[in-house]
């Protein structure tokens, strides 16, 4: 049976039963998962109206938006819930969201072509997706209401959920046309309305506010880590000490001792302790005496790695991007500046590590968890437990942060999930629960890099460029490689760096590519997180090395790059720029980084504390297209700027003979609340389509800061973390 035929069966089945449910154009293996199983657990009593996979209209107006795209507080389900009520023209206090089933089918992320979060893609891929998805729903409820009324429907108006006839006085909610509607064909191509007016994309006075805020300040929203069902396991696992170890023997006698432990048993992944509960299964984990085998564990430092970084980085390696002849401009320039920047891994952190259920009975398995990449998820649960994909179903849930973290091109978390389920007698259903220990020292990193720029100077000008990269490859040996890594260029690795705004004619960007046994993963901003510091503290030498303003230097090589010449125009506005300073004790710096097709210019102002330097304040430009929320667009950049001052101030995951060194928050600092500077944001406003916000208002942070350091004697840092350059 094609797609279509059970899409047309189901509608059959639905209609037949009650009457209201139509048109949800979802398989038989995305029945009864997440905001979908609503619509069929509810068609038997009564008011659902779905005209497309992403809507349901209840009888009380409600409008539910489901979600393609996990919320784990960046703002897809207020985002795109938006893009459906402008079309439909719904009330703003009826609508809802709920995650959409695992189904890459109709959930497909379309950049990516699987149903996956990443790359601040949400927005920019569900724009007219989910417009022309209210669209249909808003002419299916009109077209109902016209042959009610025995009226035109072009004479149908809709305002914040209600229809009008102004000719007759009718009018309804869109409730009472839910069943009718449900009878009504859907609109091919129906028409989108003009941006001139809009009426909830765009808006920028509070009232679209965020879906999800309520829950999550009342405490009634539900995590993977709240889960609890009857008869369930929590269970936690012992990792090896290092990378690549393996278990060679374990003995369990004294963890099976702790009361609530239920069992122990050996996984891929290490040795899995089940109990009663989280406390009692970490206390058994505590006890087990484990012999590792570590004859192919990674073994060497991070002082050890950086030096073999630094040795490559002064061979040219493969090129990445060039134009122009940049080695033999440099050998003729008046001056040549050299810099090397040297970037720690980098844990992710998320306040909510990682952890999922699953319940499996032998035939059936059903996930629950903050899943990021949920097509790779589901299958990898298909697999190990040696199921089709068809029996198993994935929920997921709302997720305590990521940035990147659960976006794993591996699939290890759902692997290890399954394995442990796989491990115990079906029937019993498991948590899975990384502790912040397991989290920060388990790998998955943003990877060591190293930069060596070259610049070359002549007249007063940047006459050439030169910079070699040194990192690990987040893609190889992923599903993504083939289609991200080309002749033997990991994109993400040099993204921001094989081309940069900057009118130079000889230029060159080259890599070599490492083999350490470190896990790594992007990080939120990825490639940009380390190539926005390089090349933006860089220009800024070269820049005042030739006696030029940061903003009026930069501004002179942007002629091919209209948009970040806007933001940093529109960020020197805001901040009033006079010039970097210092004056009375503050500096200021700039740096402008275009990540994921979004612009972003800030600019820090920077005092020298006692312990290193004191971010003050922090101004922000941003350009990302269409502003669907200008709210959530300002928490975002708010959000992104002080996770990236504290990754710049203090992060750090320092290998020790192999051996990740910090453990929890003591160890792996974090920014503190009383260090979060003031932060003013101004939001382009734009015409083009809208791209991402979740990770480009991270890159610029790093180094703005350290070029302010630059101008009050602490130096702009070339190894960070920034407090280790004034230690």
């Amino acid at each position: 049976m094609t797609t279509h035929d059970v899409a047309l069966s189901r509608r059959a089945m639905l209609k037949g039963a009650a009457g209201l449910v139509i048109g949800l154009y979802l398989p038989e293996k995305a029945r009864a998962q997440s905001g979908a199983a609503h619509a069929f657990r509810r068609a038997a009593g009564g008011a659902d109206f779905a005209p497309n996979a992403f809507i349901r209209i209840g009888a009380d107006d409600t409008v539910t938006v489901l979600i393609k795209h996990i919320e784990f507080g960046q703002g897809p389900f207020t985002g795109l819930a938006t893009l459906v009520a402008e079309e439909l023209d719904a009330d703003w206090s009826k609508v809802r969201a709920e995650h959409a089933p695992s189904n890459t089918d109709f959930y497909k992320n379309l950049a990516f072509g699987v149903q996956g979060t990443g790359g601040s893609t949400a927005i920019a891929n569900s724009y007219d997706q989910m417009r022309k998805a209210g669209a249909t729903a808003r002419a299916m409820l009109v077209a109902a209401a016209a042959q009610s009324w025995g009226v035109p429907a072009r004479e149908i108006t809709v305002e914040r959920g209600v229809l009008r006839h102004t000719g007759t006085g009718r009018e309804g909610r869109f409730g009472q046309f839910a069943e009718a509607a449900a009878r009504q064909p859907a609109p091919a191509d129906p028409p989108l309305k003009d941006p001139s007016v809009f009426r909830l994309i765009g808006r920028d006075d509070g009232s679209v506010r965020k879906l999800d805020s309520a829950a999550k300040s009342n405490g009634t929203a539900q995590f993977t880590i709240d889960m609890r069902e009857p008869g369930m396991l929590t269970v936690v696992v012992a990792h090896p000490p290092r990378f690549g170890a393996r278990v060679a023997s374990f003995d369990a006698s004294a963890a099976r001792a702790i009361q609530g432990v239920v069992d122990v048993k050996q996984v891929p992944t290490g040795v899995a302790v089940y109990a009663n509960g989280t406390w009692p299964a970490i206390k058994g984990r505590e006890q087990l005496r484990i012999s590792w085998d570590e004859s192919a564990a990674e073994k060497r430092s991070s002082d050890q790695l950086i030096e073999e970084y630094r040795a490559l980085a002064r061979r040219p390696g493969r090129i990445a991007g060039a134009h122009g002849d940049a080695i033999t401009t440099l050998a003729r320039a008046e001056r040549i500046i050299e810099a090397e920047y040297v970037f720690p891994y980098l844990a992710h952190a998320p306040m909510e590590p990682l952890d999922g259920f699953l319940r499996w009975d032998g035939q059936r398995a059903h996930a629950r968890f903050g899943s990021q990449l949920q097509t790779l998820d589901h299958q990898t649960i298909a697999t190990v437990l040696g199921l089709k994909p068809e029996q198993v179903e994935l929920e997921t849930m709302l997720a305590g942060g990521s940035f990147g973290r659960r976006a794993q091109q591996t699939s290890h978390l759902a692997a290890e999930l399954a394995e442990v389920a796989k491990a115990i007698d079906p029937g019993r259903p498991v948590k899975l629960v990384w502790t912040r220990e397991d989290d920060i020292r388990g790998g998955y990193y943003r990877p060591l890099i190293v930069h060596r720029m070259r610049g070359g100077l002549r007249d007063g000008k940047i006459v050439a460029w030169t910079d070699t990269v040194v990192s690990q490859s987040i893609l190889k040996g992923s599903p993504f490689e083939a289609v991200m890594a080309k002749g033997g260029i990991d994109a993400t690795s040099v993204e921001g760096a094989k081309e940069i705004p900057y009118d130079i004619a000889d230029f060159r960007c080259d890599l070599h590519t490492t083999d350490v046994g470190v896990p790594v993963l992007w990080w939120r901003s990825v490639g940009h997180t380390h190539t926005g510091y390089a090349v933006e503290c860089f220009v800024d030498e070269l820049l005042q090395a030739t006696g030029q303003d940061p903003v009026a230097g930069r501004l002179a090589m942007m002629g091919k790059a209209p948009r970040e010449a806007g933001v940093l125009r529109a960020v020197a506005e805001l901040a009033q720029w006079s010039g970097p300073g210092p004056v009375n004790g503050r500096a200021r710096g700039v740096a402008v980084v275009k990540s994921f097709d979004s612009y972003v210019a800030q600019i820090a102002e920077v005092s020298a504390g006692d312990d290193g330097p004191r971010v003050h304040k922090v101004w922000c430009a941003v350009d990302c297209g269409v502003p669907v929320n200008p709210d959530v667009i300002r928490a975002q950049m708010e959000g992104g700027i002080g996770f990236g001052v504290g990754a710049a101030l203090y992060g750090e995951v320092a290998l020790d003979e192999g051996r990740p060194v910090p453990a929890n928050f003591d160890t792996y600092r974090v920014l503190r609340i009383h260090e979060m500077p003031q932060v003013e944001v101004h939001v382009v406003n734009s015409s083009e389509k809208p791209t991402g916000v979740g990770e480009p208002g991270v890159p610029p942070i790093g180094p703005a800061v350290a070029n302010a350091m630059a101008r009050i004697g602490l130096g702009r840092p070339r190894r960070l973390p920034l407090v280790r350059a004034v230690a």
